[in-house]
Parts: C-alpha cells; sequence; structure tokens
C-alpha cells in the first residue's frame, strides 16, 4: 500500500440534493488528472439505479465519475453500497434489509486510496443525511478525514442552506478547501450579489461559478453527464 497517497484528494458535499456536486466531483476529477494526477471517484452509498441497454444496473452518478476516472465500471469498486430506490439512503437500506456502516465505507475508500494518487469522495445529498439511528455523513466525512469543496446550488435560499453547511463542517472540524457556485439549470436574481454575499462569509476560498449547461450538454434523466459536459464545467473552476 502507497501510504504516501492515502488521504489526498477532497470530499466534495452540497448544500442540499441535486446541486451539482456529481458534476464538480466530475469536473475535479479531470482537472486534477490535467495536473498529471491518478486520480478516481468514489461515493460512499448510491440511491437509484437504471437499466442500460445491455440490461446493466447502473447508477447515474457512478457512471459519470467512471466516466471522468476513465476507467471500466468492473475495474474498481467505486461505491460500497448501491440502493436500488432513489430516496433518503438511511431509509431505503431500512426497507432493503441493508445496515449502512461506516467502517465498510472507508475500507472501500482505502481500498482506492491505495491505488491512486488522489481520490474524489462525492457525498450523498447534503452534509447531514442520516447514514444510520445514530451517524450521518458528517461522520463519513470525518472518518475519511479529505479536505471539503462545498457546492452551493444558487437558488432562492442559497445563503442560508451555505451557511448551515459551513457552520456544520466547521463544528466537525474538517477543512473546508473551498466552496464552489453551481448556477444551476437557470441563473437566479441577484446572482453576483448572493455570491457576494457568501464570499464575505465562508473563509475558505471561492473556486468559481459554474454557468447553465448549454443545451446540448444538459443530463437527461437517468444518464451520466457526457465527458463534454464535464469538461465545460472544469472550465470553469479552479483546484485549491
Amino acid at each position: 500500500m502507497n501510504m504516501l497517497h492515502q488521504n489526498s484528494g477532497f470530499f466534495v458535499t452540497g448544500t442540499d440534493t441535486e446541486v451539482g456536486k456529481t458534476l464538480v466531483s466530475g469536473a475535479l476529477i479531470l482537472k486534477l488528472k490535467e495536473a498529471g494526477r491518478q486520480v478516481v471517484g468514489f461515493k460512499p452509498i448510491v440511491a437509484g439505479v437504471y437499466l442500460d441497454t445491455d440490461d446493466r444496473l447502473l447508477n447515474e452518478d457512478l457512471e459519470t465519475l467512471r466516466i471522468a476516472s476513465n476507467l471500466e465500471s468492473s475495474v474498481i469498486n467505486a461505491c460500497p453500497y448501491v440502493l436500488k430506490k432513489p430516496a433518503a439512503p438511511h431509509l431505503v437500506a431500512q426497507a432493503e434489509g441493508v445496515t449502512l456502516e461506516i467502517a465498510v465505507i472507508t475500507k472501500a475508500y482505502h481500498e482506492l486510496s491505495s491505488q491512486f494518487d488522489e481520490v474524489v469522495v462525492e457525498g450523498v445529498g447534503g452534509f447531514l443525511v442520516p447514514l444510520n439511528h445514530t451517524e450521518d455523513l458528517g461522520d463519513v466525512a470525518q472518518a475519511i478525514g479529505l479536505p471539503v469543496i462545498l457546492v452551493v446550488g444558487m437558488r432562492l435560499g442559497c445563503i442560508n442552506h451555505a451557511l448551515l453547511s459551513y457552520e456544520a463542517l466547521k463544528k466537525r472540524k474538517l477543512q473546508v478547501a473551498g466552496w464552489i457556485a453551481n448556477t444551476l439549470a437557470s441563473e437566479m436574481p441577484l446572482l453576483k450579489e448572493n455570491i457576494q454575499t457568501l464570499q464575505t462569509r465562508i473563509n475558505a476560498p471561492y473556486l468559481g461559478l459554474i454557468p447553465p449547461l448549454p443545451k446540448n450538454l444538459q443530463k437527461p434523466n437517468q444518464e451520466p453527464y457526457t465527458l463534454d459536459a464535464l469538461r465545460f464545467a472544469a472550465q470553469h473552476i479552479e483546484l485549491p
């Protein structure tokens, strides 16, 4: 095991679900690869699968990370828990008779980190999504110990969501490597002013604003992002 690289990379969390964590994670992988690093994407849990043309059950987030990492899906274990229904992971796991355990997640993470220079870990939903009766994704982030990048979905309410998430990250004593603003499908009113407000209140580097994806790069439902979409996002953000 290459201990030098065991804890290199980033943990990507977001202000909510559907704010662009997967898009940012894929873009970060591409930027790290451009910097000459061997990088892989990892997700502790996914909830929701689809059937592809070869009758394989796939998850769109995992497929995006695989595309960005340029790896075949069977080569690595990029996710220890693949749940079928797209809903809160702890509830789906309970319904499927599965117990989500931090030890299982960290074991899978360390197996990957021993093979690559960097691991980009994409969280699930927001920072405090429950894992089981007593633990949440914040505990997973603490156990993995990577610097955190916060993705802020720029829509009405985002200032409160971003500052609450930032406070939670600080309370867990996690290093916040930076934050990224994602415009989502359409630009919110007073976008620049909202970003300026967050810059004055988040004591971490602002790493860029991703504009709305052009129509030809938007992700269809139950499909991964294309490499071109990830490249588009990567152009608008910086590495910490």
